[in-house]
């Protein structure tokens, strides 16, 4: 397995007191080591996008406005996000991460790719950075791969909704987005009736679960919802936007998941694309050591090892929201 990471990601700084922080790359670098894996992963430096990559979502107006407003100092870009001199070259690279990946899991480097990157990404739209993101790793990942002729299904289950990366592939069939998250919350989107139009109708799957959901309603909706749509839209990749702002710990949501879930739903979704086709991308994630545990299980389940720091949640309120989407889910 490939862990992607750089220096860099340390210099962007939203301001202090802010969640996103660089202690959060701290944390998730300690569960690399916690899961005990050091003959099972190799850890690569990622390269940067080029601009012609990134504007596979991202028009080029957009990138010059932002990389503009960085080498001039910075500053608040809405009341969540903010941004230094250093940020542009950070999320740059963090761009980057996922397509480097894919070229190096493509020369059989790996089986699989974890991106510990930040600022994280899915709530960047084409045209607009917003909650704690300036541009959108994983959706320009897939826009390149789509590019190339690939099906690509992303997963996000960071417990904020996707807006950006539903956004980029709304009317775009060679993508199939699949988000499992908190509703409502922030940003508000992601309603179960969203589900794209034109030639991306049917490949935007939504399940707004409710405040307490646990890890056995996620994998109900894994194995009854999202399971049968994959299969039927036959990805040849999967990208992961692997956010663990799920976990009952985290500061900001309201959700019930466990550590010991992320290896649950690391194993669930492994199955959706072949081996030396997977990455995954670091989102959410605020309570340092529910996020330092939940990176652990994750990385131990890309290898196949079952590790749990704590035992898998169950119990929560979010079946109705499975039973409905299985009603509503068409035919892709």
């Amino acid at each position: 397995m490939l862990l992607s990471t750089a220096a860099a990601y340390f210099d962007h700084d939203a301001g202090r007191g802010h969640p996103e922080r660089p202690a959060r790359l701290d944390a998730v670098l300690a569960g690399a080591d916690d899961a005990g894996l050091d003959e099972a992963i190799v850890r690569v430096e990622p390269r940067p996008a080029t601009r012609e990559e990134l504007a596979a979502v991202h028009p080029p107006a957009y990138l010059d406005a932002l990389e503009r407003f960085c080498a001039a100092g910075g500053g608040d870009l809405d009341a969540d996000t903010a941004v230094v001199p250093a940020s542009w070259a950070a999320a740059v690279l963090a761009a980057g991460a996922g397509i480097d990946a894919t070229e190096r899991l493509r020369a059989g480097e790996g089986d699989a790719a974890f991106c510990a990157v930040r600022p994280p990404g899915h709530h960047a739209t084409p045209t607009r950075a917003m909650g704690f993101c300036l541009l959108n790793s994983a959706a320009v990942t897939a826009g390149v791969l789509a590019s190339q002729g690939e099906r690509v299904v992303i997963v996000d289950w960071d417990a904020h909704h996707g807006n950006g990366t539903q956004d980029a592939f709304w009317a775009d069939g060679r993508v199939l987005y699949v988000s499992l998250h908190e509703y409502p919350l922030y940003p508000g989107t992601g309603r179960l009736l969203d589900r794209g139009e034109g030639d991306g109708l049917g490949t935007t799957l939504n399940l707004p679960l409710p405040a307490g959901a646990t890890g056995d309603v996620y994998l109900a909706a894994l194995d009854e919802v999202v399971a049968p749509v994959v299969e039927r839209f036959a990805p040849t990749w999967l990208l992961v936007s692997a956010g663990f702002d799920a976990h009952r710990a985290d500061p900001l949501t309201g959700l019930a998941l466990s550590s010991g879930d992320f290896a649950d739903l690391t194993r669930r979704v492994l199955a959706f694309a072949p081996a030396g086709r997977r990455v995954l991308f670091l989102e959410g994630g605020y309570d340092l050591q529910a996020l330092r545990d939940s990176t652990a299980a994750c990385l131990a389940g890309l290898v196949g090892i079952d590790l749990r720091p704590e035992r898998a949640s169950s119990g929560g309120p979010g079946r109705d929201v499975v039973h409905a989407a299985a009603e509503l889910t068409p035919e892709i």
